[in-house]
């Protein structure tokens, strides 16, 4: 496994990290014991990049991630982020964000109880708090660095000027932003902003959320992901038609097409760390096979015309969630 800092002159990390989200239940029903096999499969790769958030499955990862590590992983070989600010109601559903002052040292103390561990080492408001100056959540974060319980602070969906007054209250070490083949909204103003401020990213929905592999791309009965806009009626028709694109070029270089949109997110430049959101070991196992791709410029352009950013069909999020990302204003 190959390394790299997170963010400059930040912590060395693993160049891919291991998204844990779908292990507690929002694409569908996971098995714990896989999962926990599956972080171990990770961290035996070389993997030291372990993301989650204190609201999958409202607390459930967390433990999950607790159970992992008492299992044999060292605390001090694995670099854990943890998104916080998202509150659920009973049934799971969404009802808001907090990221007050309050609320970070909170949501800091319950995900340490969780977890099981003294410190975590990166702290990132899921979603702009529009209740609370963005100073006012940063400052509290580094209170609790200051404090010995949080060793670096990130952000996640932040847009460029949220991201320039948090990193002038405290420095950033990464920006946590979706990025794939099929979600390139940060080129043009939000990756400039972050790589002349030093920020790291670590990207997720690499394959946005299964449409860019040929064994996930199709719903099945029931599928959660319905509800994005991609998955919808003759959005989804259209967005496999590039999946179709894709599929061609990797079957003439003998991989998958995940792979090569994995390999084309690490191809971005060493500053930004794909996350692998899996729950089994065999999804891990062929993402791991991407890193070894070497794509060429020729690779990289027939990649891109295969799947054109602005012939992508339908948003990433309903527009009620786009409308509350500071990183889509």
């Amino acid at each position: 496994m190959q390394m790299t800092t997170l963010g400059r002159g930040g912590p060395a990390v693993s160049r891919v990290g291991l998204g844990l989200m779908a292990m507690s239940g929002t694409y569908g029903q996971a098995d714990d014991q896989e999962s926990i096999a599956t972080i171990h499969a990770a961290v035996d790769a070389g993997i030291t990049v372990l993301d989650t958030g204190d609201f999958y499955g409202m607390g459930r990862n967390e433990l999950l991630l607790r159970d992992a590590l008492r299992r044999g992983i060292p605390r001090d070989s694995v670099f854990i982020q943890v998104k916080f600010g998202g509150q659920r109601d009973p049934s799971g559903a969404f009802v808001g964000h907090d990221a007050s002052p309050s609320a970070v040292k909170n949501s800091l103390g319950y995900t340490l109880t969780r977890l099981g561990t003294e410190y975590v080492d990166l702290y990132q408001p899921a979603r702009l708090d529009p209740r609370v100056p963005i100073e006012d959540t940063v400052g509290a974060v580094a209170e609790m660095i200051a404090a010995g319980y949080v060793r670096y602070l990130g952000l996640s969906e932040m847009g460029v000027d949220t991201i320039r007054r948090a990193h002038a209250v405290h420095p950033v070490t990464a920006l946590q932003i979706e990025y794939s083949l099929m979600s390139r909204g940060i080129e043009k103003a939000i990756l400039p902003v972050v790589r002349q401020l030093g920020i790291g990213v670590t990207a997720y929905g690499i394959l946005s959320r299964g449409l860019l592999s040929s064994g996930t791309a199709r719903l099945a009965d029931n599928d959660p992901r319905a509800r994005f806009p991609r998955f919808q009626s003759e959005n989804h028709v259209r967005n496999l038609e590039l999946l179709a694109a894709l599929e061609a070029i990797a079957d003439d270089k003998g991989v998958t097409a995940a792979q090569l949109a994995i390999a084309w997110v690490a191809s971005r430049g060493d500053d930004i760390i794909p996350l692998i959101g899996t729950k089994r070991r065999d999804r891990l196992a062929e993402a791991l096979d991407a890193l070894n791709l070497t794509l060429s410029s020729d690779d990289l352009a027939a990649i891109e015309a295969a799947v054109p950013a602005d012939a992508v069909a339908g948003e990433r999020y309903d527009a009620a969630q786009v409308a509350i990302l500071d990183s889509e204003r």
